[in-house]
């Protein structure tokens, strides 16, 4: 079987996508929640992750260190982690990659954290950017594949790397134009991002840095959390 290393679902937004893919699809797999130190991962995630981060795929001893990798591991493996039609197959791994390497305004000033609420200090002109980035590319894909989700109508591997973003939106009500609107909301309702919710909620684990970066976004209204 699968062994899936995560941080704490709280705030590891890298180790959701292959979480949520996996579970989604109905892939087997163990996971393994090492939550993140104060400071540096390496030596900590090290002995497992090559990288010395999480997410970290282990399948028979070998090791898959990258969300995007992982994802592409697993399509080689197993049905349905992209869409079957070669454009939509395209499509979904062009808006997958752009995820990964790209919004870097999106995450420095809305960093996931689950469990709090928050009112944001003033956009950026970058983070505006950003957001009327995904807007048009959620659209686009909803527009052009038929929905209820980005490249058709079954969750697939893009779905998953914008999972991230679907709890930011509730943390720091972020609101799109057109079907982009609704689609934060169905990404929620998954039975496997309830699942995550949960968990995040359940966790009392208070990272200072992670804690931090929350508090120079915004204002936290509500939290949500376990108490420590």
């Amino acid at each position: 079987m699968y062994v899936l290393h995560i941080a704490n679902k709280n705030y590891s937004s890298w180790s959701l996508r292959p979480w949520a893919l996996m579970r989604e699809l109905g892939i087997p797999f163990e996971e393994r929640l090492i939550p993140f130190p104060t400071g540096s991962s390496w030596s900590l995630y090290r002995p497992f992750s090559p990288s010395g981060r999480v997410p970290c795929l282990i399948d028979d001893g070998w090791a898959v260190w990258d969300s995007l990798a992982i994802a592409e591991y697993l399509a080689e493996r197993h049905h349905g982690v992209w869409p079957a039609e070669a454009k939509a197959r395209a499509w979904a791994r062009s808006a997958a990659a752009e995820m990964h390497s790209s919004f870097t305004a999106l995450r420095g000033s809305c960093p996931m954290s689950c469990g709090v609420r928050i009112e944001p200090f003033p956009m950026s002109d970058a983070l505006k950017h950003d957001l009327f980035r995904l807007g048009d590319l959620w659209n686009d894909g909803l527009a052009s594949f038929g929905g209820p989700f980005l490249a058709g109508d079954h969750f697939t591997a893009v779905d998953a790397f914008f999972a991230p973003v679907a709890f930011r939106v509730q943390s720091y009500g972020l609101s799109f134009e057109g079907a982009a609107a609704t689609y934060p909301t169905r990404l929620l309702a998954l039975p496997a991002m309830r699942e995550w919710y949960a968990a995040a909620l359940a966790e009392t684990w208070r990272e200072p840095n992670h804690e931090a970066e929350v508090r120079a976004a915004g204002t936290v209204v509500e939290d949500l959390r376990a108490a420590v």
